[in-house]
């Protein structure tokens, strides 16, 4: 097996990459308030959220997102790739992430192209997070730098 990275001439569109699953534990939504500063009461009082739409504590948003983009450093997408920069994400929140749900990534890409510069290219790559159930609680797309190859 090669330890050679794949450049953006490389990646096809329609590559798919999924990750391993992990669960989400009520010490993960402890930490992720005490790191972000967001106390919300919907995220740290079981009392409290039981009185909302949920019916129960559910995760920070962007701690999904955070946990996605975790997992996906662990997939080829990031570990076979030339990587340079993660650009941005556009990203949506269809359904709540709850104490001890298991969940996963799965990307795709979705389409490239050439930067101006030409010594690099970005791909358009749509994500999903998905819960034990297979319902996708997360969903977006995140912009990725990549190399070319040399001379291109």
């Amino acid at each position: 097996m090669s330890n050679q990275r794949r450049t953006f001439e490389e990646i096809e569109i329609g590559e798919e990459f999924l990750t391993a699953s992990r669960t989400v534990t009520e010490s993960d939504i402890l930490a992720y308030a005490g790191l972000s500063g967001d106390f919300e009461e919907l995220h740290v009082s079981e009392t409290f959220a039981r009185q909302t739409v949920f019916g129960g504590r559910v995760a920070h948003g962007l701690l999904g997102l955070v946990i996605l983009d975790g997992l996906k450093t662990r997939t080829a997408l990031v570990t076979g790739v030339q990587t340079i920069a993660s650009l941005g994400w556009t990203w949506d929140f269809p359904k709540p992430i709850r104490v001890g749900d298991t969940v996963r990534g799965r990307f795709v890409v979705a389409r490239k192209r050439r930067t101006s510069r030409g010594d690099r290219g970005i791909l358009y790559i749509q994500c999903e997070l998905q819960n034990q159930a297979g319902e996708v609680v997360q969903q977006g797309e995140n912009r990725m730098m990549v190399a070319c190859r040399a001379g291109c």
